[in-house]
């Protein structure tokens, strides 16, 4: 049946139909956009900001565990506040502009997924859709938990050590509003797409390119390039913070490895 009605449609009519699908996706993503942007001032101060500050829920925490564990360095939350500069003319236009239609991505990915399931599913077979339909849902569920864990987790992380390390006390930390902007959207939208590795795996797996017999003989190696990304993502080296990166990555790694189908004993 989906071969059939795949062939009944023309090359023009494949165009067309990719068309309107791309307008769907445009017409959303720019009302969503405007509305982003009008709602900006109150987005930027109650959250994209909210890690600038010593009462963030993370801090916080962390100063809790600290302070109830004897052998863990000890966290503080005390006086810790980034002040951000704009030192370009047009830079707090532009990023409003940027940010807003970033986040509106963000909020509308499962949209945009959705939209391209509809051109994509009347070539699939039942069996198929079945399969796409639960990737979809894993798919959009993964990508908001990566966000969540670089908003809540690594790009706080991150900010603290690189906000307060100095090379030396002479120079001051003097933040501009783009650097933190830039470091804020790619760390999330990093862990947005890190978390879509168990489903990369799975679907590798489906086809049969990937094993569970690879994960098994590459663990090793795997441990020690995580650990070196994690070091990347907060290069500081209090081993607390670097396992708060590490673990979540990790983890997601082992997800994969489950998730992927053994090897078959004939090959």
């Amino acid at each position: 049946m989906a071969g059939e009605q795949l062939q009944e449609m023309s090359f023009w009519d494949h165009i067309d139909a990719l068309r309107a699908v791309l307008i769907r996706i445009v017409v959303a993503l720019v009302v969503v956009t405007i509305a982003l942007f009008c709602a900006m001032p109150a987005i930027f101060d109650n959250v994209i900001l909210a890690p600038c500050h010593g009462d963030f829920a993370l801090y916080r925490l962390f100063e809790n565990i600290t302070s109830s564990v004897s052998w863990l360095p000890q966290f503080t939350t005390d006086g810790f506040e980034v002040q951000l500069i704009n030192i370009k003319l047009a830079s707090q236009f532009f990023i409003h502009m940027s940010t807003s239609f970033w986040l509106a991505l963000v909020l509308m990915f499962p949209f945009v997924l959705y939209q391209l399931w509809t051109f994509i599913a009347p070539a699939l077979y039942p069996n198929e859709k079945r399969g796409v339909k639960t990737a979809f849902l894993i798919g959009c569920m993964m990508f908001f938990l990566g966000v969540a864990t670089g908003y809540f987790i690594v790009f706080p992380v991150t900010l603290r050590f690189l906000a307060d390390y100095h090379v030396s006390q002479l120079v001051p930390n003097q933040i501009s509003l783009d650097s933190y902007m830039d470091t804020f959207l790619m760390l999330i939208f990093v862990m947005g797409l890190i978390f879509e590795l168990p489903l990369l795996s799975w679907l590798l797996g489906s086809l049969g390119i990937l094993h569970r017999d690879f994960f098994r003989t590459y663990r090793r190696h795997a441990v020690v390039a995580l650990l070196a990304l994690a070091a990347i993502i907060t290069p500081t080296g209090d081993p607390f913070t670097l396992m708060v990166v590490f673990l979540p990555i990790y983890l997601l790694f082992e997800l994969s490895a489950f998730l992927v189908p053994r090897a078959s004993s004939h090959s």
